[in-house]
């Protein structure tokens, strides 16, 4: 709950005039059953109609009062509520964002999609409901038996002698609750995990005509889901109906007692009609309370899934130069003795030495799973190398601050993605840049031919992951994504592997005479998309087995060969 009070604070203000007005019409509600009685004793008896219409006119007064102050009261509530979860999912999207790798694996997207959705609703729903029924709830409880004590006190005590069972029974269901609307949340991710690769894979599903082990697999984690919330509805079902028992054993108690108390003259009817008033106000109060622990044990759990992220620390802290000190080189990209493992047993690759002049290219090439991309990951700092060092211009990257790390780099990724908006904004990708710069980007990334081809060139609006491009189309777009920013180091993560030669070909000449002074990395499995670096390595099992040019390796590296002489029988056409 500590999420809570820190994220309601700056509303502390408005709460507190909202309270003041739920507090003023509660009491006004609270005085209802009291003004009937003083009715029923003292004015019905003097047979006045000026008198009772006077009183009954005030009656309906005051529920009017008590109405109006309770609409404002809610719609202040509402607003706050409105206001509150805003922000929350404002910075648990912001925190989201900024998480490492390493992190974002360890929550899983599922899991953090669902915090985004799911839990800041339902800590929304928590705090609109305290403001509205935690108000007046506990007031009518309260000022309802302080009421009747004043009335007859041998009436109340029998609804006070209820009043611990009651607590007891919240409180220890409350306590199951919460682990149990965890677990619920826990399998909500598993759903949405589930339908999220589905939705990403349709139309692998459909053409592997796999629609039925899908829906199985789907009922598999909806069936862990329905169980999971079957057993939180129940435990916490099972407050309402026990409350219910003990109230009406109450009421039985207070109409019997009551009956006796007439007969004997301790007491009167009227008396026991506003009692029975204020007892149906007690037990309407006690069933909010009982929804207000309900909704607790769901806020509860979701306000705890959501502090994970937003207080989760920075996983990469921009290290000193101290500890990590410059090294003097001439080169611009230096990996020096790197090895690295994802889950820390085993090492996905392993003595990693390589340099890149600066406006320099290097080719990466290897089978798939070799570590080539685990190579990329670990220079952009998505993760830290386990051993050994990454250095830009003899700087170790663990001493460059994020910003300045990140804005040296343009990045075309295999699965990066479009969003639904025109082929220009995606290029531009909220950056300060041109139409014209983004068409030169586009003519370097040979994407400007196919974009002026469409009627509506440039303002062509894509579907969701630019499902309405052909593969080759959606990666040429994102190399003019890359370009577009002007890096001063240009990464191409297969980003190619859609193109056909020819495409390739000009692409590759293209970078060549448009990006002078920027330093190329190109990671492929195709020989004729890196024989041209100035560099080429090979990666076996994440070890390097061939480190030098085209020509070197062809005589030196057995395993570069055979993979160029099974592409293209070892000649390449331009």
């Amino acid at each position: 709950m500590r999420l809570m009070i820190k994220y309601l604070r700056p509303f502390f203000g408005i709460m507190l005039v909202g309270l003041t007005i739920k507090v003023t019409g509660t009491v006004i509600e609270l005085a209802l059953p009291y003004i009937l009685s003083y009715i029923l004793e003292n004015v019905v008896e003097q047979q006045r109609v000026e008198k009772v219409l006077l009183w009954g006119g005030l009656m309906a007064l005051c529920a009017l009062s008590a109405c109006i102050f309770n609409i404002v009261a809610n719609r202040m509530a509402a607003r706050v509520a409105r206001d509150f979860s805003e922000i929350v999912r404002k910075n648990l999207f912001a925190r989201t964002i900024r998480l490492s790798a390493k992190q974002t694996d360890a929550f899983t997207i599922a899991s953090l999609e669902a915090r985004v959705t799911t839990d800041t609703y339902n800590v929304h729903q928590f705090v609109g409901m305290m403001q509205r029924m935690g108000v007046r709830a506990p007031i009518l409880l309260v000022g309802g038996i302080a009421i009747t004590l004043i009335m007859d006190s041998y009436l109340a005590l029998i609804m006070i002698a209820m009043l611990p069972l009651i607590f007891v029974t919240v409180f220890f269901i409350s306590k199951k609750g919460i682990p149990l609307y965890t677990k619920v949340q826990q399998s909500v991710d598993g759903m949405v995990r589930v339908v999220r690769e589905d939705v990403i894979g349709i139309r692998v599903i459909k053409a592997l005509s796999k629609g039925e082990y899908e829906h199985v697999r789907y009922d598999k984690v909806n069936t862990a889901l329905i169980k999971d919330e079957t057993r939180a509805s129940v435990t916490m079902g099972l407050a309402n109906p026990i409350m219910t028992m003990l109230m009406n054993f109450g009421i039985v108690g207070v109409v019997a007692l009551a009956a006796s108390r007439v007969q004997d003259g301790r007491s009167d009817p009227e008396t026991v009609i506003a009692f029975m008033q204020y007892f149906t106000l007690i037990s309407t109060a006690m069933m909010s309370v009982t929804r207000i622990f309900v909704m607790y044990t769901k806020s509860a759990a979701s306000a705890r899934r959501i502090a994970e992220v937003i207080d989760s620390k920075e996983d990469f802290e921009v290290e000193s130069e101290e500890k990590y000190p410059q090294i003097k080189t001439d080169a611009h990209i230096v990996f020096k003795n790197v090895s690295f493992s994802y889950n820390g047993v085993k090492n996905n690759i392993s003595d990693i030495n390589l340099e890149i002049a600066k406006g320099g290219s290097l080719g990466i090439i290897g089978a798939t799973g070799s570590g080539k991309s685990t190579l990329i990951k670990l220079l952009m700092r998505f993760y830290d190398v386990g051993e050994g060092g990454i250095y830009i211009d003899g700087r170790d990257i663990r001493t460059i601050p994020k910003e300045e790390l990140y804005s040296m780099f343009g990045s075309a990724m295999q699965n990066d993605f479009l969003y639904a908006d025109s082929i220009e904004e995606n290029i531009r990708f909220g950056r300060d840049i041109s139409h014209e710069e983004i068409v030169k980007a586009a003519k370097t990334a040979q994407a400007d031919l196919f974009i002026s081809e469409i009627a509506q060139g440039y303002d062509y609006q894509l579907a969701v992951k630019g499902s309405n491009l052909s593969g080759g189309q959606k990666q040429r777009l994102l190399i003019s994504r890359a370009v577009a920013g002007k890096p001063k180091i240009l990464i191409l993560d297969d980003s190619s592997s859609a193109l056909d030669y020819k495409t390739d070909a000009n692409l590759r000449r293209a970078l060549s005479q448009d990006m002078k002074g920027v330093t190329l990395i190109t990671v492929a499995q195709r020989v004729s998309s890196v024989k041209n670096c100035d560099r080429i390595l090979v990666l076996s099992d994440g070890v390097p087995s061939g480190y030098g040019t085209h020509e070197e390796l062809m005589r030196t590296c057995e395993e570069y060969r055979e993979i160029s002489e099974s592409q293209m029988g070892g000649d390449f056409v331009e």
